[in-house]
Parts: structure tokens; sequence; C-alpha cells
């Protein structure tokens, strides 16, 4: 069964966040708010976020785990979304400012597969982690 191009950001927002074995109440927030609010979700019927994330990790837990998830996400998106995806993942990852070594594990995983170059994937990164700053106390 082939992904739908929503359904494959929503597969990596939840593995992003899921990646350390823990998806906190603060990842599975953003992930709503950026289904929400990002253009890119437009059209997309947030009705099925809880079917979506049930197919996502019935993937995840069945033949091929982790990579075929990665795989199939990939394969779903046009080449044009490989940036957004990357950027989605990453939003994930850094709601809490502290990445664990395996969140830090699987998006060298997403990086490899898809078609970005590092200094693409360094800026989403600094831009993450800046919109995610809060005032020094």
């Amino acid at each position: 069964m082939t992904l739908a191009a929503h359904d494959a950001l929503i597969h990596l927002m939840l593995v992003a966040a899921s990646s350390d074995s823990a998806m906190t109440e603060k990842e599975l927030l953003r992930i709503q708010a950026l289904v929400g609010r990002l253009p890119v979700f437009d059209g997309f019927d947030k009705t099925r976020l809880t079917a979506v994330a049930n197919a996502c990790a019935d993937t995840l837990n069945g033949p091929g785990g982790l990579d075929k998830v990665l795989d199939d996400a990939i394969a779903a998106l046009p080449a044009k979304l490989q940036d957004t995806a990357y950027a989605v993942a990453v939003e994930v990852t850094a709601v809490d400012l502290h990445l664990e070594q395996e969140e830090l594990r699987f998006l060298e995983m997403l990086r490899d597969k898809l078609d970005l170059d590092r200094l693409t994937t360094a800026a989403i990164e600094a831009a993450a982690r800046a919109r995610h700053r809060r005032m020094p106390v």
C-alpha cells in the first residue's frame, strides 16, 4: 500500500518522537500543532491523525520495522518535500532542546536516506534550535 504524502510526513514525525522509546506530551502536542498549522498539511483530514498514527505503529512493529517506515515514507514524498520531511522530524525532536542518542541516530538515518546536502540539514537543525529557545533565567 502506498502512503499519501501527508501520511508520510506524519509517520516521520511519529518515528522521530518515539525514537528514544518515549514519546513525550510535548512531542505529541508539537505534531498536532504542526499538522494543524503548516501549509504542507492543507487538505489533510485532521480526524485521520489517530488512524495514521496506528498505521505507522503497525508498520513499525511489522517486518522491516524502522527501515520500512522510512523507505515507504520517503517513496511517498515528492522530491521537493524532502527538506520539509527533515524539517518536521527535527522540529519534533527539538521541542525539548535536548536530543537523546537515539533521536540523533534517527535523524542521521533519515539524512542518509533523503537526497539533502549536509549544509541544508545543518541549517534546518540550527533553525529548529533557535525557534525552541527560551529566555535565560
